[in-house]
């Protein structure tokens, strides 16, 4: 008997697995199926038919389509890029967001609304903008365009609210007293912010990189007007599937979209492990 008394108890472990597993309503179970289905119409099947169509040409046609000189360079550009994009909006973004969070200004609300813009304007308006400052007739006495400064400065711009949105509620979330407490023991601005501010910002800030580079790599309408997509110089991999598809080669075009989401995947999979170990180790 005393043995089922402890099987039973409410609060075991056993008990809260078995309610946990029986936690899914039936009004949640119709939800959680309405989801499924929209993500899968939207993400999972297209994504499955563009690796499909990929798949088509074999492994070696596909090995031939993506080591082509002018795929490589393509993809080399856009690789680096958006890696270079990635760690400036890190410390850019991160700064941003604590200027917004911890400081008072003049004009901080504007400030706060043209954050936001990148995300508002329609690549292609990026794209003049851009050229309107960066190009032949800068009124800044930049010329960038037809550069790989042009591609940089368009990824940066397309990317600039992702690490800063991420990282931003978190500021606004900690708590005051901990940084109080860490000063009154002696530690230094630094050392507060390495040892207690940090590690609660990590994974927001990984957050935003992993949503920044997979916008950035997938980009293509902000850099088709400054970049000039030249071919080895500044042809970007996104423009390199635009013109296999307008030559009908789809499957190419599938190619180098596999491509990227290979990549995409990679790094945001190396950056959710870089955040966690960088969390326990500030715990």
């Amino acid at each position: 008997m005393a043995s089922v008394g402890i099987a039973t108890t409410p609060g075991t472990p056993h008990q809260r697995r078995t309610r946990s597993r029986r936690s899914l309503t039936p009004g949640s179970g119709l939800a959680l199926g309405i989801s499924v289905v929209w993500l899968s119409l939207l993400v999972l099947i297209p994504l499955t038919a563009v690796l499909l169509s990929a798949a088509d040409l074999g492994l070696k046609g596909f090995w031939d389509v993506v080591t082509q000189p002018q795929t490589l360079a393509a993809l080399r550009l856009t690789v680096l890029e958006s890696i270079a994009v990635t760690l400036l909006n890190v410390v850019m973004g991160t700064m941003l967001a604590w200027v917004l969070v911890r400081d008072r200004f003049p004009g901080k609300r504007l400030l706060d609304l043209f954050i936001d813009v990148p995300f508002a304007l329609p690549t292609i308006v990026a794209g003049l903008v851009l050229l309107t400052l960066y190009g032949p007739k800068s009124p800044l006495g930049m010329h960038a365009n037809n550069t790989r400064w042009a591609v940089f400065l368009a990824l940066a711009f397309v990317t600039l609210p992702f690490v800063v949105r991420t990282a931003q509620p978190v500021l606004e979330s900690l708590e005051r007293d901990v940084e109080e407490a860490a000063a009154s023991l002696g530690a230094g601005r630094l050392t507060t912010f390495r040892r207690v501010i940090l590690p609660s910002l990590v994974p927001a800030i990984a957050a935003g990189a992993a949503l920044a580079f997979a916008r950035a790599i997938s980009e293509y309408g902000s850099l088709v007007l400054l970049s000039g997509n030249l071919p080895y110089r500044t042809e970007v991999a996104s423009v390199r599937i635009y013109g296999f598809n307008q030559d009908g080669n789809r499957a190419s075009a599938s190619a180098i979209a596999a491509i990227l989401l290979i990549v995409a995947l990679l790094v945001i999979v190396a950056l959710d492990i870089l955040q966690r170990r960088l969390a326990r180790r500030g715990d």
